[in-house]
């Protein structure tokens, strides 16, 4: 029998990560909460809203009914908004079996109060539920297009991450392994804060030196919350740090640097979400960040622009003064 895995939420992202598991010859069934959404993907062939043109495997399979596709696989895969992520592991509880094991690819911290997926996972189904995060630089139309691509599987668990691989890795798609599940959970969501900052310097007209500078700098304060908050140090310079920094900061695939070039020409921040119509992690995720950077005491001067912008109301080129005219230090700080 192949192996199988369970997918849920037919977003982009879940969309081409089914795709991915189908084409990699594993039983992949593909759950989403709409049914006339679930119905055209059946009908079409193909996530006509999210990924046109990429046509489904035979192999990939479509339910609306989250108790059907809870017990399809003992391997489930999240990819949800952030902000539905406890939600949805609320639902799934009592569905679940003693085989099953959790993973997502959701980036972001729980909306209610900061913390990390993983330790929302834990909240909810008990600690000991064997549990993964897959995060790196991956953008959803590349990978469905069969791409090269390579991402991290962050888990405590061994085995779990040697079984999620093999539904997953190809040649194609590469994937590397990490026990530091804190370390992938904070660059996968904070590097969306600094697409945001990227966005918005390049929408003020700034150049490449500026982006250059942002993204050097937004590493810094990654790995200074994450390093405070129990990663390690080397994680950030991976895929799931500078690497998934470095793709969402420079390229317009990317929804959150497209909402920070938004708000740099000057458009509302309604308008701005509303052109892109898609989630756009980054706005919560810098509340998120700058709430834990101030309790930890960690010192996020990039983030903090981006909160102000977003929360607070500050113009953006303000944001920018405030960075510029900070007390000047050693690099190393």
């Amino acid at each position: 029998m192949p192996p199988s895995i369970s997918i849920l939420g037919a977003g982009s992202w879940g969309t081409a990560l089914a795709v991915q598991a189908a084409r990699n010859g594993c039983d992949t069934l593909l759950w989403g909460h709409n049914p006339t959404h679930i119905a055209a993907l059946k009908q079409t062939g193909e996530n006509k809203r999210y990924l046109p043109g990429v046509h489904f495997p035979e192999n990939l399979q479509f339910t609306d009914n989250l108790t059907e596709a809870v017990a399809f696989s003992s391997v489930l895969l999240i990819s949800v908004p952030s902000h539905a992520f406890r939600d949805s592991l609320a639902q799934i509880k009592p569905m679940l079996s003693a085989s099953s094991r959790i993973a997502w690819a959701t980036k972001g911290f729980d909306c209610q109060d900061g913390a990390l997926l993983s330790e929302v996972a834990a909240q909810v189904l008990g600690a000991n539920i064997e549990s993964a995060a897959l995060s790196g630089p991956t953008f959803a139309q590349e990978v469905a297009a069969d791409l090269p691509t390579a991402l991290t599987i962050a888990s405590t668990s061994e085995s779990f991450a040697a079984q999620l691989s093999e539904r997953l890795h190809n040649q194609r798609f590469r994937i590397y392994t990490s026990n530091d599940i804190i370390g992938v959970q904070v660059g996968g969501a904070c590097k969306n804060v600094l697409a945001i900052a990227a966005g918005i310097a390049d929408g003020l007209g700034f150049g490449a030196n500026t982006r250059a500078a942002l993204i050097t700098r937004g590493l810094t304060e990654i790995m200074r919350l994450g390093i405070k908050l129990g990663g390690q140090a080397d994680t950030f310079m991976g895929l799931a740090g500078l690497g998934d920094l470095i793709l969402t900061c420079t390229d317009n695939q990317s929804r959150n640097r497209r909402f920070g070039l938004a708000l740099g020409q000057g458009k509302d921040q309604k308008y701005a979400l509303s052109e892109i119509n898609q989630e756009v992690e980054g706005v919560s995720a810098a509340r998120e960040a700058h709430r834990l950077s101030q309790k930890y005491g960690v010192e996020m001067p990039i983030t903090e622009q981006v909160y102000k912008v977003l929360f607070e109301h500050l113009p953006p080129k303000q944001a920018v003064q405030n960075l510029l005219t900070r007390d000047q230090k050693p690099e190393s700080l």
